[in-house]
């Protein structure tokens, strides 16, 4: 006989763990699925807005997020750690859930898998993924230390991975598609000031170029369309998300680049039942702490809802 619950989380980044704790504080039985803890910013080595804490790391807020979620659990919000979800189905009048371990039968459910890193596809960009072409500065930067390095993107990602590079690198040049960037501008200033850091704007990618190893990216003006080649022998991708939702496809309708549509107001979906919060929805912004506000207003709508069921 399948376990049954009155709310079922999927996901452990910092929509998941907000919600399961206000699930553990009102009393509903939960189950709690993820992969891992700490959602994409695991990978960052200072993560500087997670209000509360001036300063942390990625490991670090994965680490807390853990704690927090098991102190308030007890009995009432079971954890599923290193656990995938591949399908919801509506199951007599309630939803079953179907991981790689077991089913799950369950009133309610909330989607909190947030998103995964774009990969560039360009030629080369595949070939040469983890032989110069990288998608974690965090992870990989420490072995480009005293060289030149590319980063592609204009956003926050993007900019935050220039900065951690700048500590150990000989340079950092950023490629950037328009002229205009998308991240902070304080950001923005403070990388400018740094004399081994550069911006190319309207810089269109077009190839990586390596031999057994990246040696360096050919980029297009989008201006001019002349082409310019870089010589260096790491490229390190911010290019945007793919939310993580394809399990959710049979009984969720995606918008047109996978995200889960949801009524700001209350987070609901368009099928009864099922919230979804953080950045794997539709929403204008995407960060830590909206995603934790997000979750937190679907947990008290849930609540209102299985008290009514």
């Amino acid at each position: 006989m399948n376990q049954s619950f009155d709310l079922i989380i999927i996901g452990g980044g910092p929509a998941g763990v907000s919600a399961g704790v206000y699930a553990a504080r009102k009393r509903l039985k939960t189950l709690l699925v993820t992969a891992d803890f700490g959602g994409q910013s695991i990978v960052s080595d200072s993560i500087e807005n997670w209000i509360g804490t001036p300063k942390i790391s990625g490991k670090e807020l994965a680490e807390n997020l853990k704690k927090h979620l098991l102190s308030y659990a007890g009995d009432i919000v079971e954890i599923h750690e290193a656990e995938f979800v591949r399908d919801i189905a509506k199951s007599d009048g309630n939803f079953s859930v179907t991981t790689d371990k077991g089913v799950y039968e369950t009133k309610s459910i909330l989607v909190a898998t947030g998103s995964g890193r774009r990969k560039l596809e360009i030629p080369g960009a595949s070939e040469f993924d983890n032989k110069g072409v990288t998608y974690c500065a965090s992870c990989d930067g420490p072995l480009f230390a005293g060289q030149d390095v590319v980063v592609i993107g204009g956003g926050n990602a993007a900019l935050e991975s220039a900065a951690q590079l700048l500590a150990y690198c000989k340079s950092v040049t950023l490629l950037n598609r328009s002229e205009k960037l998308k991240g902070d501008e304080i950001t923005i200033e403070k990388l400018l000031q740094n004399p081994k850091f550069k911006i190319i704007k309207n810089a269109a990618p077009t190839e990586i170029r390596g031999d057994k190893f990246v040696t360096g990216i050919v980029y297009e003006d989008t201006l001019t369309g002349e082409k310019h080649e870089i010589a260096a022998p790491g490229i390190f991708v911010e290019i945007g998300l793919v939310p993580a939702t394809m399990f959710a496809k049979n009984i969720l309708e995606l918008n047109k680049i996978g995200q889960i549509p949801v009524d700001p107001k209350n987070q609901q979906t368009a099928v009864p039942g099922i919230w979804a919060a953080g950045d794997c929805t539709d929403a204008l912004y995407h960060q830590n702490n909206i995603a934790s506000g997000d979750a937190v207003r679907a947990l008290e709508d849930i609540y209102l809802w299985l008290k009514t069921k």
